[in-house]
């Protein structure tokens, strides 16, 4: 009988949720243990259509995972920052530029972020095949639980999602679902990511960005909630909004991805990171992430044939013989982000190109 003992490491402590009166966006709680019926998955479709649509952004509830399982996530998360030392992390450092690929460390001052500053994050990212790479000696007696989690991720909360979805689109049940296979090839990847406080200097120079208004270039982004505030979206109304921590729920948003294969029914959202509240500050901030990605191979054409086109038109950013396939949009976007020379356009947006495509960035 196999063993139930898990390795002993220390326990992360965040800093203690903000008491400064911030202006929350006021996002969608969708509790995802109603989605085990069809009737339940009808009401929870109309509720992410909405969510998806008006505000890009919404909370998930009732997921699976116990409060005591979330923590002990957390506490996995800062082994590869705590427990790994300088030289150990450029050993496992991720070509990023050359490879398009962010598995392996993305270590702190790799993305440059405006006037001359660069970041101070340090992120380890693992793709849901935990054995694609190799991994410091002290992440290593965590893999079988790493594996779990990014099996969790994938099966009960992402294609419960995009099902979701898909109703939300009048589409089958599974047709965004059939494109992202735990065992397709492809990048879907768990992201354990921790922020470091900035000198004033570099708070003044950036005007407290931490990094700029953008979008993810994957399908779905499923963000595990912890109390440091920084993250921020662009509100439809053109105000950036915070977003609130609600204990042992997921912060879900769409990426560049689902935007192209739903013809711009769902809109890859606006966000970014910002200097936490006072009462928050010269703390760590320390994420949990699941990014998906559909397989590689899938060509970023719209489902055109969703019966929500009858009055709308499918909105395209290229035609569709230039689609990319998710590879290629995702070895774009990685290799340029925080690498590339931005064009200026006006006062707030900042553009590139990526496989011909206009990519928008916000300062």
């Amino acid at each position: 009988m196999p063993s139930t003992t898990v390795p002993a490491i220390p326990h992360y402590v965040p800093a203690a949720p903000t008491s400064e009166p911030l202006e929350y966006a006021d996002l969608t709680v969708i509790d995802l243990s109603k989605a085990t019926t069809p009737e339940g998955r009808a009401e929870l479709a109309l509720q992410a259509r909405n969510a998806m649509t008006e505000q890009g952004f919404f909370y998930a509830i009732n997921h699976g995972y116990t409060q005591a399982q979330r923590d002990r996530i957390f506490d996995i998360a800062d082994i590869p920052f705590s427990a790994v030392g300088d030289e150990e992390k450029k050993w496992y450092a991720g070509n990023i530029k050359a490879t398009g690929s962010y598995q392996g460390y993305k270590l702190r001052q790799y993305w440059h972020i405006d006037a001359g500053v660069h970041d101070q994050n340090e992120a380890y990212n693992i793709n849901r095949d935990v054995t694609k790479k190799a991994h410091p000696a002290a992440l290593r007696p965590l893999l079988p639980e790493i594996e779990a989690f990014a099996k969790f991720n994938h099966h009960n909360v992402l294609h419960t999602i995009l099902r979701l979805l898909a109703l939300g689109m009048e589409l089958p049940e599974d047709t965004f679902a059939s494109q992202h296979n735990y065992a397709g090839v492809g990048e879907t990847y768990v992201r354990f990511m921790k922020y470091y406080p900035r000198t004033d200097d570099d708070e003044a120079k950036t005007k407290n960005v931490w990094l700029k208004g953008h979008t993810d270039f994957g399908s779905v982004t499923i963000l595990w909630s912890q109390p440091v505030a920084a993250l921020q979206i662009l509100s439809p109304d053109g105000k950036w909004r915070w977003i609130k921590h609600i204990d042992n729920a997921l912060v879900v948003n769409a990426g560049d991805a689902m935007e192209f294969l739903s013809g711009g029914f769902y809109k890859a959202t606006i966000h970014r990171v910002v200097q936490p509240p006072e009462d928050q500050r010269g703390h760590t901030r320390l994420g949990v992430f699941y990014f998906c990605m559909p397989d590689d191979n899938v060509k970023l054409v719209p489902h055109a044939e969703s019966s929500v086109f009858r009055d709308r038109q499918v909105y395209r950013r290229c035609d569709d013989a230039d689609a990319p396939t998710m590879e290629a949009w995702r070895r774009g976007r990685t290799s340029a982000y925080g690498q590339t020379e931005l064009q200026k356009k006006d006062n707030v947006v900042e553009e590139e190109v990526i496989n011909g495509i206009v990519v928008k960035h916000y300062n």
